[in-house]
């Protein structure tokens, strides 16, 4: 039998040909498709243009190490890991076809999220592409020191756009800018030939070079992404590219008339749009599908999608993503809601997929959402922890310390599960959420249910990375250390399960109050993952966990927990601030406020203690139980202010508690942390798949483990550039 592994370039330069794998439609009883004949030819022909493409150097197939690292290289704040996929290999042969396709789909929409986050994104990154060989060579060959320095630090530049998805950092939004100097960034242009260059037409690379001089080191232009400033118009002064030509009040007023609050089944509003002013100065409404904006990107997430639906593995799974096809082709936000409700009842098959526009954060008025995507399959095992806390999900609403009326009288349809991880992309690559509760839409969560996971592959590497450098500098004494040692794991995975599984599915709305987004503002993300932090604080010490038996006796778990939350929330996560600036991120306000709050109402009794040592601070907890009373206090109030609307309520807390740093303290933690080298944020290199074909058919699908960041992203960079710079 002649076998061909077909790389995923040459699969997908045959579905831009308009081929591919012929397959039939049903559920995963039926069999593989075979390739006919024509298609054969083709994949061997694209096989054969990209074995000669792999003689370039940009082009040159990723090593793969011999054996498993996972931390690859470390340089400005961050940190490049890698995550294995195990089990993988043990798939039957279909479940990895389809997770190949929906591979392929994920990352055909990496264009999207540069263009979301600002609108020169794109044009910037395909400048770094293009001069990046020219800056190898200086950085590697050149004798001259002055230029390998210069080189280097402009090297690092462009390992940050693409980590960042684009000039402004992941996680504060604030831009950065290249270490080296204009005039260096002038010579590697002209050293670049004009044609590999993002030229718009008839522009002269002398016009080009002053356009994009000052989107890199000008730092007045486009300084934040998205602001969160109170008192400032958070439209105007956040460069993302979800409005334009817009105030904050206009965007305001405009869904206002739009949306109406007594709907008991609300369509999001603005997520799959951009809010543009057309040229009769009307406001109008540019939608992300395959006929508008966005079009070509989303035509081959469709292509992939349809490829994937045609193999489901179950006819639910199938009848989501068909559902899923039809919001990307028709832009349609009822769709939106009939393809997450059809994802909820999908509860069967083993491989499963997040795809889509999703999450909210990088609009500060919470309307707009950013692609990503999560493609990955059930860990079977261990998913039983998970899954017993989903499967009690009523109890722990019916325990819970917030108003009797708050609660829902029905918890249906919590789908808890721990995933493998295989590919991410968008919003959720290069840095990864470690757990996902979705849908969002609260009426869908409170009538379908919800999917709750744990990503635990993910967390796995995280803790493999972990050098643990941050324990013994900034944790109070031996006794804190140990039980971080032994318990912090189990700790953390908990955590994160009853967020996802129990913290955002509780709760309800008191009727014909509106959305959070549209009650509470700018701070309704971070109230809510507040909420969800909360539910969990509270249950961890329960008996009932153990009970469940994904707990052991003692209580010692708990409190690894509460000393890691109150370290990180008080002192810790400042690390992850330049001096002077104030908190914005949203998970990074909530964690502050719930901290600096529980410390100031526990002070009476010294529930939590300041304390220092050698001039050093440190955060102790004296008192467990009363600091888990105090928890369950601060939950029932942000239920409260949650479900009636309560903007003043909400922004008085964030404000108060969870913005403003104490100046001395933030000073003397820097230069403590300063002394770990440790980079306060990581991401991943992500695995790649390769398709093997045996007598016309996808017999099998192969796991590879790239190693190198930069090579990754310029293989990304070709592979799926399917949008214009501008958009």
């Amino acid at each position: 039998m002649n076998t061909t592994r077909v790389s995923a370039a040459a699969l997908l330069l045959l579905a831009q040909l308009g081929g591919g794998c012929a397959t039939t439609s049903g559920t995963s009883t039926a069999p593989t498709a075979a390739l006919d004949s024509a298609t054969v030819l083709a994949v061997q022909q694209l096989e054969t243009a990209a074995a000669a493409d792999a003689a370039a150097p940009v082009s040159a197939p990723l090593p793969t190490a011999p054996a498993f690292q996972v931390v690859m290289e470390q340089f400005a704040d961050l940190r490049i890991l890698r995550y294995q996929v195990p089990g993988f290999e043990t798939l039957e042969p279909r479940q990895k076809e389809l997770l190949y396709y929906l591979y392929e789909a994920a990352l055909s929409g990496r264009d999207i999220i540069y263009d979301q986050n600002y609108k020169h994104n794109l044009r910037v990154r395909r400048t770094l592409e293009a001069v990046w060989q020219a800056n190898e060579e200086r950085r590697t060959a050149s004798t001259n020191q002055q230029q390998i320095d210069q080189a280097t630090k402009f090297a690092t530049y462009a390992k940050r756009v693409w980590f960042s998805n684009g000039i402004h950092h992941h996680y504060s939004t604030r831009k950065f800018l290249p270490e080296c100097t204009p005039a260096y960034f002038k010579e590697l242009i002209f050293a670049t030939d004009p044609k590999q260059l993002p030229l718009e037409p008839g522009e002269s690379v002398t016009k080009f070079l002053a356009t994009m001089t000052p989107i890199l080191f000008d730092p007045n232009v486009a300084p934040k992404r998205v602001n969160q400033e109170a008192g400032k118009d958070l439209v105007k002064t956040s460069a993302n590219n979800f409005y334009e030509g817009l105030t904050q009040t206009e965007v305001e007023a405009y869904y206002r008339k739009k949306i109406n609050r007594q709907d008991p089944q609300p369509i999001s509003y603005g997520l799959n749009s951009k809010l543009v002013k057309d040229k009769q100065n009307r406001i109008t409404e540019r939608t992300w599908r395959t006929e508008g904006m966005y079009g070509r990107a989303l035509s081959k997430v469709v292509f992939w999608l349809q490829k994937a639906a045609a193999i489901a593995e179950t006819p639910e799974q199938q009848l989501a993503l068909q559902k899923l096809i039809e919001f990307y082709q028709t832009g349609d936000l009822k769709k939106w809601d009939e393809y997450n409700i059809a994802w909820v009842h999908d509860t069967h098959s083993r491989t499963d997929v997040v795809n889509g526009f999703i999450e909210v954060y990088g609009d500060p008025l919470g309307y707009r959402a950013s692609y990503e995507s999560v493609v990955s399959f059930k860990d079977l095992e261990a998913t039983k922890r998970i899954q017993a806390i989903g499967d009690e999900a009523q109890w722990f609403e019916d325990n819970s310390p917030i108003k009797p009326e708050h609660k829902k009288k029905n918890v249906i349809g919590i789908t808890a599960k721990v995933i493998t991880t295989v590919v991410e992309a968008g919003d959720a690559a290069p840095n990864t959420p470690i757990g996902i509760n979705l849908p969002n839409a609260s009426w869908i969560r409170k009538e379908h249910g919800s999917k709750s996971v744990n990503l635990g592959n993910i967390v796995d590497a995280y803790g493999a990375a972990d050098a643990g450098g941050m324990l013994d500098e900034f944790a109070f004494d031996d006794a804190e250390k140990q039980r971080a040692r032994q318990y912090a794991g189990l700790a953390g995975k908990l955590h994160t399960d009853m967020h996802e599984v129990i913290g955002h599915a509780s709760g309800q709305l008191n009727k014909g109050v509106g959305t959070p987004k549209e009650t509470l503002k700018s701070y309704a993300s971070a109230l809510e993952e507040a909420r969800a932090d909360l539910v969990a604080l509270y249950y961890l010490p329960d008996a009932k966990l153990v009970q469940l038996g994904v707990l052991p006796a003692g209580g010692e778990v708990a409190r690894a927990e509460y000393d890691q939350y109150i370290r990180n929330g008080l002192l810790t996560q400042l690390v992850r601030l330049q001096l002077g600036e104030t908190v914005e991120e949203a998970h990074m306000r909530n964690r502050q406020m719930v901290a600096r709050w529980a410390f100031e109402k526990g002070q009476k009794d010294k529930v939590i203690e300041r304390l220092t040592r050698d001039g050093n601070t440190y955060f102790r907890v004296n008192d467990y139980e009363k600091l888990r009373g105090l928890f369950g206090q601060l939950l029932r109030e942000l239920q409260r202010i949650t479900s009636e609307g309560d903007y003043a309520a909400g922004k008085a807390l964030i404000e108060t508690y969870g913005v403003k740093v104490d100046p001395a303290l933030h000073k003397e933690v820097l230069a403590r942390y300063q002394k770990l080298n440790i980079a306060p944020y990581s991401g991943f290199i992500q695995p790649r798949l390769v398709p093997v074909v045996q007598d016309g058919t996808i017999t099998d699908v192969k796991l590879e483990y790239p190693t190198d960041f930069s090579q990754q992203m310029l293989e990304y960079g070709r592979r799926y550039r399917l949008l214009p710079a501008y958009n």
